[in-house]
């Protein structure tokens, strides 16, 4: 119900729905909550991907065989509405709220336990890599430092280009 609210525009401040009296006031002046609402409203594009994020999410719970992908998908959601309620509200129902359902999303895992160690175990496991010599080690080093290092200067050189933004 959340994400179709995005969707629909019962979620977030957007240009064209910001109070009247917020537009109006000095944004020093505007309360935590309005000023991240009005924040998150401002793009289109980020309330379209976390609504979809939650429809897929919801969608994924529904059937055995994918809803620990909707697990996985709603978590990391409901993290951070739980985050942004405790800095940005001063009401605690929807931190409640959204504790509860994250409290149920970490049942699923708890029942689901041993396909999650199997999940974890092949995602972590290793093989052993071939003996290398220092020499070798040491020059791989080197290589993924001036990868780094090139991949940091393009990153500037882009920005440089580009610049930082609107904002």
């Amino acid at each position: 119900m959340y994400g179709i609210g995005k969707i629909i525009g019962g979620q977030f401040y957007t240009a064209a729905r910001i109070p009247d009296e917020i537009a109006q006031m000095p944004i020093g002046l505007v309360p935590d909550f309005e000023l991240a609402w009005t924040f998150m409203g401002r793009s289109f594009g980020y309330i379209l991907i976390i609504a979809l994020a939650e429809i897929i999410g919801a969608f994924l719970l529904l059937f055995h065989k994918t809803k620990l992908f909707g697990v996985l998908i709603l978590i990391p959601i409901m993290v951070n509405v739980i985050v942004f309620d405790i800095f940005f509200l001063d009401e605690y129902g929807a931190l409640a709220g959204a504790s509860l359902y994250l409290l149920m999303l970490l049942t699923i895992v708890v029942l689901n336990k041993e396909k999650m160690n199997n999940i974890l175990k092949e995602l972590l496991r290793t093989q052993v890599p071939p003996k290398t010599s220092s020499k070798e080690k040491f020059l791989n080093y080197l290589i993924v430092l001036v990868i780094m290092v090139l991949i940091f200067i393009g990153d500037q050189f882009i920005v440089g280009l580009f610049g930082y933004g609107k904002g």
